[in-house]
């Protein structure tokens, strides 16, 4: 049972990152070690934050909507 549990835990990372969801958790986990008492971003005002700044930089690509 433990080898289907690992393979699901390992489908379960892949998943995360590929998505993008992890990234909100690299940024607490960031925030909280350079300065425990700092304010962290609401999920939601982080990806706000994150796509602004994609849709923002002329490398991205083109959006036309």
């Amino acid at each position: 049972m433990s080898g289907v549990r690992g393979v699901l835990a390992r489908a379960r990372f892949y998943v995360r990152e590929f998505s993008g969801e992890a990234a909100y958790d690299r940024y607490v986990a960031h925030a909280r070690s350079h300065d425990p008492e700092a304010e962290v971003l609401t999920r939601r005002a982080f990806e706000r934050a994150r796509t602004d700044a994609r849709e923002a930089d002329p490398r991205e690509g083109f959006r036309c909507c």
